[in-house]
């Protein structure tokens, strides 16, 4: 039996010192160099290599009488000419500067490999994989590049197990599954980051994965510390890359993130990710593909950003297995509270379901400000059985029938008994507003929120 492990182990390591060799044997010993020769907004130019897209090369600079690297990925290509995007600042880049790959230093094996694993938990990190808590990486994480095997989607695990997000007008009215893909729509200010919190804290998810993707420096802090705190980051892993980044490490933060998820998603873990925010996410493509000439199509965004934003979104959910799953909240920023933004739009067709909120719920203290007239889960009727649907569907006619004649009520002008369905709305109303209304640090189970429903709405089903 000793024996027969010792073989085993050596083969292994055989297998492994013959890949290396092979590795090894494709280094090349030249280093090969081009130059700049143009230099415009974001995007460098340079001659005399010849790169593929999405490869990583290094331009020198002169700092304080010495020469360092500015890394840079190619985002394209015309005739001899390479478009370069710097990953930072470009001071100190003078014309005729040198352009250099790494490819003949072992270090460019590692290249693009990015920490991935359950050493992560808990810590915060930017988009190259670096800690931004001040803690080292732990000494048995593991690597893995960015790129991931689309899943085919017909052999997707459909959805069909309630995800608890712990808030009650979602569990009850917008009911999520385990899998599903929905989007926050908001505009600034009506608290989507504490909603987010919200769920963050509450739901029934094994571990939770945070890509902070263009906001606010400040607001990655805030996040962290009050809006997840302690209880939320002990199973999660936050990635951060601010507004004042590279445009090029804003999508690659988005991507970090989604495939941290998706390797625990593989282990067989029920995951939520939670994006904030798709759109910074949009507008960082749109930088990039504007910077290289690429047209713009729809109020400024380039075509190049619509295809990005699927292929994104749909490395979420379930996998083929039906063992792990990725649940996914994207927060989409609507300009000026307009739901007909490109972004949005686009978001809404390519996702599960949205949550709207509402700047004039906010502005009134109806906190979460959650639009329940506006907003939709799409894999609702699949979860719940039909008699709590039509609970939750007569809710929303009640409700909705108040706010249609909001205004005759308040000035005496509705005459009761003109509308039956009006007249029960009426007598509901103060308890179907306390019900949609929920503190931060309040907590409602799927099952309280039905029976908390069943409270309002049932005499109104028999009656």
């Amino acid at each position: 039996m000793e024996k027969v492990i010792k073989v085993r182990f050596s083969c292994r390591w055989s297998t492994k010192i013959t890949q290396a060799q092979e590795q090894l044997q494709s280094v090349s010993l030249i280093r090969q160099y081009g130059r700049l020769v143009k230099a415009s907004g974001l995007v460098l130019e340079a001659i005399g290599l010849k790169l593929p897209l999405g490869s990583n090369c290094f331009v020198e600079r002169q700092l304080a009488n010495k020469t360092e690297a500015v890394e840079c990925e190619v985002v394209g290509f015309h005739d001899q000419v390479l478009y370069l995007m710097p990953f930072e600042s470009t001071d100190g880049i003078l014309l005729g500067a040198r352009v250099y790959t790494a490819q003949y230093e072992l270090a460019y094996f590692s290249h693009k490999l990015l920490p991935i694993g359950k050493e992560l938990l808990g810590r915060v990190l930017d988009a190259t994989g670096k800690p931004l808590d001040g803690k080292p990486l732990p000494d048995h994480v593991k690597f893995q590049g960015l790129a991931n095997k689309t899943l085919n989607p017909l052999q997707r695990t459909p959805i069909h197990q309630v995800l608890d997000v712990g808030v009650r007008a979602i569990n009850a009215l917008l009911t999520v599954g385990q899998g599903q893909r929905m989007g926050l729509f908001a505009g600034s200010g009506v608290g989507k980051s504490v909603l987010l919190g919200m769920m963050a804290r509450y739901t029934k998810a094994d571990i939770i994965v945070v890509g902070l993707i263009g906001e606010r420096g400040r607001e990655v802090k805030d996040f962290i510390e009050n809006i997840l705190g302690a209880e939320g980051l002990a199973r999660a892993v936050v990635v951060a890359a601010p507004a004042d980044v590279s445009p090029l490490l804003r999508l690659q933060g988005a991507a970090y993130a989604t495939k941290i998820a998706e390797s625990f998603r593989d282990q067989g873990f029920n995951v939520l990710l939670i994006m904030d925010s798709l759109t910074r996410y949009a507008m960082a493509q749109r930088e990039i593909a504007l910077a290289i000439g690429e047209p713009p199509a729809t109020k400024g965004y380039p075509p190049s950003v619509f295809a990005k934003l699927p292929a994104l979104v749909e490395r979420a959910g379930n996998d083929a297995s039906g063992n792990g799953s990725i649940t996914a909240f994207y927060t989409v920023l609507t300009e000026g509270d307009d739901q007909q933004d490109p972004i949005a739009d686009s978001a809404r067709a390519i996702l599960d379901g949205h949550i709207v909120l509402s700047r004039a719920l906010a502005e009134s203290g109806h906190y979460p400000a959650i639009d329940i007239e506006a907003s939709i889960s799409r894999v609702m009727t699949d979860l719940t059985a039909p008699e709590d649907e039509q609970k939750s569907r007569l809710f929303k006619q009640l409700f909705s029938s108040y706010q249609r004649n909001r205004d005759l009520i308040n000035v005496g002008a509705y005459v009761a008994g003109t509308d039956a369905l009006l007249d029960k709305a009426i007598t509901l109303f103060p308890m179907m507003q306390k019900f949609l209304q929920q503190g931060m640090h309040e907590h409602c189970s799927y099952q309280e929120a039905y029976q908390q429903l069943i409270n309002i709405v049932a005499p109104e089903l028999t009656g």
